[in-house]
């Protein structure tokens, strides 16, 4: 994994934009519809062609696929995965209860675009999990590839995420094992799949783990906190088993608070999950410092330090609003959180969160999207002028 050896480099935390062509075929087929799956190849490997470039005119030094060939960040695996079926309804996050005003008009704005829900209709796992066959990964990481050789520039690196077993567990609730233990042990050998391949085509392993703090004011919004953090040590154990083949700096972990817009007034506190988040046999971590709830906690960064041979990926653009940060904001951010680690060389500048989780769901416009990522991009160079 690279650091910012001479520069802040910039990369972001996975779903971008999808084209609105791809997104109807994904939540018609999350409703039940049939679809042709040629035109779903076809229109999906155009949108990976097109995020590769887009990415290169945006300055990001270590892009992705923008998971266009995936519905959302974690349901897709019920069509690599045996064990699942049926639904059911994810409950209400707490903080969202509080405000029924802000409820109405969330449901408003939902209901406004077509969009493959990640709470509503959710399947669960009626079955043995197991992955059935890996060549729809191979094939997902051979597309991004032919996507990266056939454009100009090139990058310094590439990454491709994967979610956490934990997410999947909270998410895809357990209907067949007899325990949550039980559960994770099975999703982590699964995934195990998905890591491994991934990090064998020569990208960047991410692992989308919102569950390590998100779950604190969903799953176990009516428990103490101790439950929810003796949960995360459960997730982080299980993801260190998945990565036993896999390289520490080789992967970085995810973990956020919920990519949807909302009060955030119950959501953990970093410092209270950071110390079991640390826990994870990885390289470096993808955190959020820019939005309103959490942007002061790249603090803890100095008092919970991380290992010297790990790194940060800062989130220093919301990807929930549609303003376009200020180079300058962004890059007094990156200051902020290279002081606090100590070293500028091992922070790299980058988003809270994706822009698109599920398809259709993004709060973004596409053309905004590419313009707060430019302004990420300059401001990495101011803060390379300052920092260096």
């Amino acid at each position: 994994m690279l650091r910012s050896q001479d520069r802040i480099l910039t990369t972001h935390t996975g779903s971008l934009p999808r084209p609105a062509a791809l997104t109807s075929l994904y939540v018609r087929r999350s409703r039940g519809e049939a679809i042709d799956a040629t035109e779903l190849d076809r229109v999906g490997k155009a949108a990976v062609r097109d995020v590769v470039a887009k990415q290169i005119a945006a300055g990001i030094d270590i892009p992705n696929n923008g998971e266009q060939q995936r519905e959302a960040f974690f349901l897709y695996v019920r069509h690599r995965m045996s064990g699942f079926g049926g639904g059911w309804t994810r409950r209400v996050f707490a903080d969202a209860t509080h405000y029924p005003a802000f409820m109405a008009w969330k449901a408003a704005h939902d209901a406004v675009n077509e969009s493959v829900s990640n709470v509503g209709s959710v399947p669960e796992a009626i079955g043995e999990v197991r992955y059935l066959d890996r060549a729809a990964v191979e094939a997902e990481c051979a597309d991004f590839r032919a996507a990266l050789d056939a454009s100009p520039g090139g990058f310094a690196e590439a990454f491709m995420t994967a979610p956490s077993p934990g997410i999947i567990a909270a998410a895809m609730r357990n209907a067949w094992y007899d325990t949550e233990d039980a559960y994770l042990a099975a999703l982590g050998r699964a995934l195990q799949v998905e890591y491994e391949t991934i990090v064998a085509h020569g990208f960047v392993l991410q692992i989308d783990a919102p569950d390590l703090a998100m779950e604190r004011h969903m799953s176990y919004q009516d428990r103490p906190l101790g439950e929810f953090v003796g949960f995360v040590e459960r997730v982080v154990a299980t993801i260190n088993d998945a990565l036993v083949n896999v390289p520490r700096d080789r992967v970085r972990l995810h973990a956020c608070w919920g990519n949807y817009e909302g009060p955030h007034d119950c959501d953990v506190a970093l410092p209270e999950v950071l110390p079991a988040i640390r826990q994870a046999k990885v390289g470096g971590f993808v955190l959020p410092f820019a939005n309103p709830r959490h942007a002061h906690e790249y603090r803890c960064l100095k008092d919970l330090p991380l290992d010297d041979d790990q790194v940060i990926v800062a989130g220093v653009i919301d990807p929930l609003t549609n303003f376009v940060e200020h180079p300058e904001v962004v890059a007094d951010r990156i200051e902020l959180v290279a002081r606090a680690v100590g070293d500028p060389r091992r922070v790299l500048a980058g988003t809270d969160c994706g822009f698109d989780t599920s398809a259709g769901r993004g709060r973004v416009a596409d053309d905004v999207v590419w313009a707060k990522l430019a302004a990420m991009a300059e401001g990495a160079g101011i803060a390379t002028k300052r920092l260096f």
